[in-house]
């Protein structure tokens, strides 16, 4: 957001003025954006897999957390900058910067994630809360930003503050982790993973004669056919929940409208969106994984937990049904109220929170404890391919509406 916002002030890359061109470049602003994050991202997990036993994973976490705020402090020296000069060079660094963003904090959130699979479930779970709950005060703060901001340049200056402050803040944590008793405990040094058939049980504490794959000659990579064996069902799962998700989010949530629109109240035009979209959703989420904390039903082995996922298939059609504008194929709006797109984001929301917590939590929880990081990885891997597609499919569409 704040990238985007940096890029839209006064003298920067999309302003007035421009060449053919930088109107391509405002044009597709957000396409190149989401190139410039989701690639990289694949990436760097495949990268950071194979890191996994080579790279210890407090340096990975505190190398990946120091690069993300060094961009940061770059892209806020430059909010001040007058880029109306170089323009292109301006928008050339803008895409460098989210590359390396996007890799390092995908590096980042995997090898957190990855690290919490030798922890109790609850704490997968506060972790994969707290992302929800990062979006929830983004959402928040967007809105303030909407109602109290007049000054866009200030506007974009204090999101990088925060975003910075924050990461600061998450780096001196995570230092201070390691002396705690509780965290001593179970970041403890295992012995290097063996390879187990997908009948054999799944001790998470203890191993025995340390073994590698075989004809892997000692290799520091992780046996990754046998976690693909153990988390096929529940990487499935991850995927297409995400690929529902970005298929409808933030794509068709959008760009559907108050059917209230032309009274002109601020509430059906200019904060319609923000809430019944991102706020909503992000608030809806959050409480879907929150409620994992308490029930955790299905379990893993479930066959239901798949026949959920599946079912929020229909969720498309009723977004795609809403007030949905503009309209070039599909004409015919079934759903003419305002109620109806805040019900199916908040069911959206939910099953999005409920379901992907299961499915993520469960996944490292199934594996011996010294495979448990390299499948954090890999699950993160799943939800990546799972938000990549969708972001495709929902390219096309919005051209199919």
């Amino acid at each position: 957001k704040a990238l985007q916002q940096n890029s839209c002030r006064p003298g920067a890359l999309v302003c007035g003025g421009l060449t053919p061109s930088l109107v391509c470049f405002q044009n597709y602003f957000e396409s190149y954006l989401a190139v410039a994050s989701t690639v990289p991202a694949l990436l760097c997990l495949v990268v950071n897999f194979l890191l996994v036993n080579r790279i210890p994973v407090h340096v990975r976490v505190l190398a990946s957390l120091t690069v993300t705020l060094a961009i940061f402090v770059v892209m806020t020296v430059l909010v001040k900058v007058d880029t109306s000069s170089w323009r292109h060079g301006f928008f050339a660094v803008t895409i460098v910067c989210m590359v390396i963003v996007s890799g390092s904090s995908t590096i980042f959130s995997s090898s957190v994630y990855g690290l919490t699979g030798a922890f109790p479930m609850r704490n997968a779970q506060a972790l994969i809360s707290g992302g929800a709950m990062g979006g929830t005060i983004s959402a928040v703060a967007s809105l303030v930003d909407l109602a109290a901001s007049r000054d866009v340049t200030d506007s974009t200056l204090a999101f990088f503050l925060t975003a910075a402050a924050f990461l600061g803040l998450c780096l001196g944590l995570y230092l201070l982790l390691p002396r705690l008793e509780y965290s001593r405990y179970y970041m403890r040094p295992i012995c290097p993973a063996r390879v187990f058939s997908g009948e054999e049980a799944a001790p998470q504490d203890t191993c025995s004669t340390p073994l590698v794959a075989p004809g892997s000659g000692g290799s520091h990579m992780p046996p990754l056919r046998p976690i693909l064996k153990k988390t096929g069902g529940l990487g499935f799962c991850v995927l297409y929940l995400f690929l529902i998700t970005s298929l409808i989010f933030p794509a068709v949530c959008t760009n559907i409208e108050s059917l209230h629109k032309d009274s002109g109240s601020p509430w059906t035009t200019t904060f319609f969106v923000p809430l019944t979209t991102f706020l909503l959703y992000n608030f809806a989420d959050l409480c879907g994984r929150q409620i994992t904390a308490w029930v955790q039903v299905p379990g893993p082995k479930s066959k239901v937990l798949p026949g959920l996922v599946l079912l929020r298939s229909c969720l498309v059609p009723l977004f795609v049904f809403c007030n949905y504008q503009p309209r070039v194929r599909l004409a015919t709006v079934v759903f003419r109220s305002d109620v109806y797109p805040v019900l199916f984001t908040c069911l959206l929301g939910l099953s999005n929170g409920y379901l992907s917590t299961l499915a993520l939590v469960y996944g490292p929880k199934i594996v011996p404890r010294e495979l448990a990081e390299a499948t954090g990885v890999v699950m993160s891997f799943y939800m990546s391919i799972g938000l990549v597609l969708g972001s495709a499919c929902s390219a096309l569409l919005v051209h199919l509406i």
